[in-house]
Parts: C-alpha cells; structure tokens; sequence
C-alpha cells in the first residue's frame, strides 16, 4: 500500500511538472520586470567608493603586514644572538 502510494505521488509531480514550470517562468517575467537599470551616473559613484576602498584597504594592509614582518624579524634577531 505505502508503494503505490509513493508511486502516485511521483506520478502526481510528473503530472504537475509543466504547470509549475510555467508558474516558475511567469513569476521570473514579473521579477524581470522590476529591474532598472542603473544610471551612468551611479555607475560613476559606486566606482569611485570601490576605488577609494580598495586603496583604503591596501594601505592598512600594507602597514599591518610592515608591522608584523618588521616584529618578527626583531623576535627572530633578539633570540638568534642569545
């Protein structure tokens, strides 16, 4: 009994395939349509916030990394000539 009915249920999505395929398509229609386009305009000042982040950010990881390269080769020089 409980295989026939795991068959019906296979047998019933099978059956439901396509509806919910054109359900799927019909909703992605109606999301696509939401979309804009951004403006050359924005386009320029999300640019211009990366730009300045990534060199943000490369500077502090450049003086991190100066750092900890410069405190342990102090550590390492301090304990080589004991």
């Amino acid at each position: 009994m409980s295989k026939s009915l795991a068959t019906a249920g296979f047998a019933g999505q099978v059956r439901s395939w396509p509806q919910r395929t054109k359900n799927f398509y019909t909703e992605v229609r109606t999301e696509m349509k939401k979309v804009t386009t951004p403006t050359r305009k924005e386009v320029q000042a999300t640019t211009t916030v990366v730009i300045i982040t990534v060199f943000i950010f490369g500077v502090y990881f450049f003086v991190v990394d100066f750092v900890i390269q410069h405190g342990i080769d102090k550590l390492l020089r301090y304990f080589s000539h004991r």
